[in-house]
Formats: C-alpha cells, structure tokens, sequence
C-alpha cells in the first residue's frame, strides 16, 4: 500500500526536529496534545519521546567527537545549556568523559529495546532484532558501576601523599600473572591494566606496554580504556556474541576463552580489588572528614539518578 500517512515517521520526525526541543514542541509539531503524543510514541516505540530524544542526540554527539568535533560545540548541538551539563550527561551515558572518544569510532549505540538509533550523518537506523536491553540491564550496570568506582577511588587516593600510596601493605595477588596487590599504586594500576590487556586479545592488538601508576597518568589511562572497554561490550551485547569464543595470541602458548566469562573475570577480580583498595583507604582516613563509601551499586544507582 502506498500514499498513506506513516503516522510513526511524523512522530519521530516531530521528537528529533531540531527546533522542537520540548515536548510541547514536539506534540504540536505532531498536531496532537502532549498527553496523547507521549501516550501514543511510548505506546509504539517503548520508550518517551523526550527520553528518546536525549539519547539519540547523545548517540550523535558521540559520533561528532569522534570525527574530531570539539566538545563545546556538541554539547550546545545537543541541547545542553552547559559543557558541563553535558559532560556529566554524556559520561553516565557511555562511561567516559566526552574528551575520551576514540577518533574514527563508527558506532557506538546506547542500550535500546526499540532499535532506533542515531546513523550518520543526520538519518535514523532501526535494527530488525533489538535484543530488548534496558539500562537496567545487569550487564550494564555492572559495567558503569566498576568504571566509576574506580574513578572515586582514584579521587579518594589523589589525597594521600606518595609514601602512603605506594606502602607495601601486603604480599598477596588477586592474580599470579598481575603480581602482587600489595598497595593501593599497584591495586589501582591492575585495575586498569586488566582491561588494557584483555582489549588487546580482543582487538587483535600489541601487548601494552605498562603505563606509570601515579594519579595523574592513571586517570588518563582510565578514561582512555574506558571509552574502548564500553565500546566493545556494547558491540559483544549488541550482536549476541557472549558464547563466541577468543583465541589468545598473546598467551604463550595461546589460549581459547568465551567472551562472557572474560567479562565475568575482569569485574570480579575488580569488584575484590576495588573493595581492598576501599578498606585501606578507610585505615588511611579513619581519623579525618573524609568518607569512604560502601562502593554498594544500590547507592550508586541512586547517587547516579
């Protein structure tokens, strides 16, 4: 059948018009009331339209930074009235900051149950099988939940001198092959480097060099790896690929591992590692206003929200 009106198609042309910044604009750029247009859109595509609106400019602006599009421009072509605003937006979003977007990055979607979602330059893609995730997703917010913690961590820690960072306080190793977690440099550089590791036998890459642990080179690192780590567990969720299974070059001899139990082996071993780091900075701070947090994903949710 031909000539009739595709009554979704204006009511998404009317969400991400980029004049109808409300959703009264919206409505009326879909001739109907506020009321009945988001019970209408959420009805047909499972998700509001303002909610639909803010991610897919958010797909966009991860797209722009990563052609090389400067953050202040993105965050005001996206509706922010701040950078500010909308780095904070942008990092709940994808966990990292916007200035960590890879250059050259083709697509990185955020979770969606409906499939829509940003295509450059300027169109839409609807994917024919939308796996049905939402944030919600345990998956991802485990995911969020370990790259921000980390951060806090690494804030927390940007207040010891360097003697009290670097104290040996133990000899055990959460992993052989890591070496020891036996101070709150080398637990955190782990934490890190973990990922760096395991994103090069997933990428197909050079074993990394190891980085300097001090604060400073750590929060680069982790705002680096954060941006492919999220990244590509995005694309493993996305196609279904938790059962394929990777064959590492850079084990000698190489190994084989299924990609979701990798997933599984970097937040745990992080998990225990966050907490020890946790509990010595709880010792080094015991005796001042500073507060350590239970680094509970419950609290963080919310603190997120």
């Amino acid at each position: 059948m031909t000539g009739g009106r595709d009554r979704l198609r204006e009511m998404l042309d009317a969400v991400l018009d980029e004049d109808n910044a409300t959703l009264g604009d919206m409505a009326a750029g879909a001739y109907a009331s506020p009321f009945h247009f988001t019970r209408q859109f959420s009805r047909r595509t499972g998700e509001p339209p303002v909610a639909m609106r803010r991610r897919v400019l958010l797909e966009r602006a991860c797209w722009q930074l990563s052609t090389g599009a400067a953050v202040t421009d993105v965050a005001f072509a996206a509706g922010y009235e701040s950078v500010e605003g909308f780095s904070r937006a942008f990092s709940r979003a994808f966990g990292h900051p916007p200035s960590a977007t890879p250059r050259g990055q083709v697509r990185n979607w955020l979770t969606a149950a409906n499939g829509i979602h940003f295509h450059p330059p300027m169109s839409l893609w609807v994917e024919s099988d939308p796996k049905g995730r939402s944030d919600m997703d345990p998956t991802a917010m485990l995911l969020h939940h370990d790259l921000d913690d980390t951060r806090e961590l690494l804030r927390l820690a940007a207040g010891l001198d360097d003697e009290r960072y670097r104290l040996v306080r133990n000899d055990t190793a959460a992993l052989d092959w890591d070496g020891a977690d036996d101070s709150i440099a080398s637990t955190l550089d782990h934490l890190i480097r973990s990922k760096e590791v395991w994103l090069a036998a997933i990428e197909g890459t050079e074993h990394p060099a190891r980085g300097s642990d001090d604060i400073d080179a750590l929060s680069v690192r982790l705002d680096d790896v954060s941006a492919r780590w999220t990244a590509v567990v995005r694309d493993i969720d996305r196609r279904g690929g938790w059962g394929d299974t990777l064959i590492d070059a850079l084990c000698d001899p190489p190994e084989s591992f299924v990609l979701g139990s990798v997933l599984a082996h970097v937040l745990t071993y992080s998990a225990y590692r966050r907490q020890l780091i946790r509990q010595w900075l709880r010792t080094e701070f015991r005796d001042s206003t500073t507060e350590i947090d239970s680094g509970d994903p419950i609290l963080w949710l919310r603190n997120r929200s």
